[in-house]
């Protein structure tokens, strides 16, 4: 009988390719992230050294949130029509090269440019990263290897902003743009050996390539746990779909649905980075503090998106994803009213921390589990991409409203309340549109029936007919 690579996947134990693929993505991500969290230090660099004003530090996060939207279009199109790891193998390459090259430029202008072809990379790794990972890990444990991922992106957070706060000073902000290219290229490298995604291959019509993917994952389990594999589910029903789903499908029902919360999550949580995370140090030293003072109270604040990315992995396959970032996005509501209304730098830094917590609790569950897992395969880098287009636009425009709310008066009480409406919007957005998606086979039908049936049951795992787009490579040590 033949076995889907849906089926084959889906029913496999942990095993050392799964925590070496989560490693290898996650680095990736890491590198990507640590060079967008490292800008506010940077910015606070450029303005204390006279290369830059409020507004060019304002064009400088604008250029690269605009490069990101364009990386994530052309990575939702690649994706689906090249392969997953075509694309993130290209993305990761084109970010390192050019953040090496900032490193070197003479002028703001150039800065700018560099990192508008830097956040071209950026936008392209986020949308397939965490799509790919989903497609190989059993639908048990999504949220948890989506959660590894993220770990390791948010983790560049505290390590960046402590790299600024002891090289910036010392070394210059060109060599934080070193270390964030450097590090990308060594990842790269070593990524040369991931696999290609095997439900991916089959829709692209080569299934001996996905067979054989698949025999060499299952070789891997095999041999670790040194017992027999674990049986196959049969089918619960077939796909009524194929490889060549049109793009506007996900903007008619079912999936029209799936669209707009991919669209909310992406764009709430986006504007919270580059709305009020990035600003922080510039804010901290707009009221006094002194450029270490700011940064060490941000690397503080920043230990809470940590823990709440560890809390999500732990729970995320418990709660559900749909559940968990309604409570976390009403939680960080209450939180953010608090944060503006706090009296002291203690109180500041103590809701601060919890705040950010909570922030990246549903981050972790909305933003890199819940999407991917909200669109069928053939379509599924098309509809992240959609997603993290709609999320890349919104944080363009977000770093001009802020500057603009916090020079007419605002405030960092006007930031931070203004956030807390856009997530009060996001629970609601995901508590009337979203689905279940929790331990559900990736490639079940995306259909009113199966929604309605997975919103009653809670929506058991059930392997099924895979659905996937068309081709690159399968082998593991393939360049």
């Amino acid at each position: 009988m033949h076995y889907t690579a849906a089926q084959r996947l889906d029913r496999l134990p942990t095993s050392a390719f799964h925590r070496r693929l989560a490693v290898l993505i996650g680095l990736g991500l890491f590198f990507d992230a640590f060079d967008l969290y490292m800008a506010g230090g940077v910015m606070v660099a450029l303005t204390v050294s006279g290369w830059a004003s409020m507004a060019t530090n304002a064009s400088f996060v604008s250029a690269g949130a605009f490069g990101a939207l364009i990386g994530a279009f052309l990575a939702g199109w690649s994706g689906d029509r090249f392969g997953r790891r075509f694309t993130f193998q290209f993305n990761l390459l084109l970010f390192g090269a050019m953040s090496v090259a900032a490193a070197f430029a003479p002028s703001m202008n150039w800065l700018i440019v560099l990192r508008f072809v830097m956040g071209i990379g950026l936008g392209a790794e986020i949308v397939v990263g965490y799509a790919t990972i989903s497609e190989l890990v059993p639908p048990a444990t999504r949220g948890k290897w989506n959660a590894v991922l993220f770990f390791l992106s948010t983790a560049a957070l505290p390590v960046s902003t402590a790299a600024s706060y002891l090289i910036i000073p010392h070394f210059g902000w060109r060599a934080m743009f070193a270390l964030s290219g450097l590090g990308a290229l060594v990842v790269w490298v070593l990524r040369k050996q991931l696999p290609e995604s095997p439900r991916w291959l089959e829709l692209a019509g080569r299934h001996e390539e996905a067979d054989a993917t698949v025999s060499r994952i299952e070789a891997i389990v095999a041999r670790e746990t040194g017992q027999a594999l674990p049986a196959i589910a049969p089918l619960a029903r077939a796909a009524q779909t194929g490889p060549h789903r049109r793009t506007r499908e996900l903007f008619r029902p079912p999936l029209l649905a799936s669209t707009f919360v991919g669209v909310t999550l992406n764009v709430v949580g986006l504007v919270g980075v580059y709305g009020f995370v990035i600003w922080l140090p510039t804010f901290l030293v707009r009221g006094g503090m002194s450029i270490h003072a700011s940064l060490a109270f941000s690397s503080l604040m920043a230990s809470g998106s940590l823990a709440g990315v560890a809390i999500a992995g732990r729970y995320s396959d418990r709660i559900g994803r749909k559940r968990g970032v309604i409570v976390a996005s009403l939680f960080s509501a209450v939180l953010g009213v608090a944060y503006a209304h706090a009296g002291s730098h203690a109180a500041t830094m103590a809701v601060g921390v919890l705040l950010t917590t909570t922030m990246y609790f549903a981050g972790t569950l909305g933003f890199s589990a819940y999407v991917p897992e909200l669109f069928p395969t053939a379509l599924r880098l098309r509809g992240c991409g959609i997603a993290s287009v709609a999320g890349r636009a919104a944080s363009i425009v977000a770093p001009q409203l802020v500057a603009l709310l916090y020079a007419r008066g605002g405030g960092v009480t006007g930031v931070t309340l203004a956030l807390a409406a856009l997530v009060v919007f996001q629970s609601l957005v995901v508590a009337c549109f979203g689905r279940n998606t929790t331990r559900v086979s990736l490639d079940t039908l995306f259909d009113d029936a199966s929604h309605d049936q997975g919103q009653r049951t809670g929506a058991t795992s059930t392997p099924d007919m895979i659905v996937a787009p068309l081709a690159d490579d399968a082998g593991f040590n393939r360049s």
